[in-house]
C-alpha cells in the first residue's frame, strides 16, 4: 500500500477549484512560499510552514492544495515534502501561478507572507 496522498491528474485539474483555493490566505501563503524556494530546491517539508498556523490546520490545508492540484507531496521515510505543480499549472492555465505571485509578493506585508529570509531563519 502506497503511502503517498492521491493527486489529481493534470486534466482534473479545474480552475474554479485553484481560484477557490487560492482566496485561503494561510494557503496563499503556502504557494508563494513555495514559488519562493523553487529556484533552489523546488520543495519544502511540511515542517517548514509551522511559523504560518498549527500542525493540524496546515495538514488541512496542505490536503486542500494537493486535492486541487496546486501543490505534489512526496513522502520520504516520516517527512513529507511538498511542491508546487508549476508545469501542469502552467499546461492547463498559462500565467495564473505568475499572477498569483506577483500580486502576492506585492501584499506580502499585509497577507504575512514570509519571506525567503524568513525560511531561512525558521531552519
Amino acid at each position: 500500500m502506497s503511502r503517498t496522498p492521491p493527486h489529481p491528474t493534470r486534466e482534473q485539474i479545474e480552475l474554479p477549484m485553484v481560484l477557490d483555493c487560492l482566496g485561503d490566505p494561510i494557503r496563499l501563503a503556502i504557494v508563494y512560499q513555495l514559488a519562493q524556494q523553487e529556484p533552489v530546491s523546488g520543495e519544502l517539508c511540511c515542517g517548514d510552514f509551522n511559523a504560518l498556523s498549527g500542525k493540524s490546520n496546515l495538514a488541512y490545508h496542505f490536503a486542500k492544495l494537493r486535492e486541487c492540484g496546486l501543490m505534489q507531496t512526496r513522502v520520504a521515510g516520516t517527512n513529507r515534502f511538498v511542491r508546487l505543480r508549476r508545469a501542469d499549472l502552467d499546461a492547463r492555465f498559462p500565467g495564473l501561478l505568475d499572477a498569483v505571485i506577483t500580486s502576492a509578493a506585492k501584499d506580502a506585508d499585509r497577507l504575512r507572507l514570509l519571506s525567503e529570509h524568513d525560511l531561512v531563519e525558521a531552519d
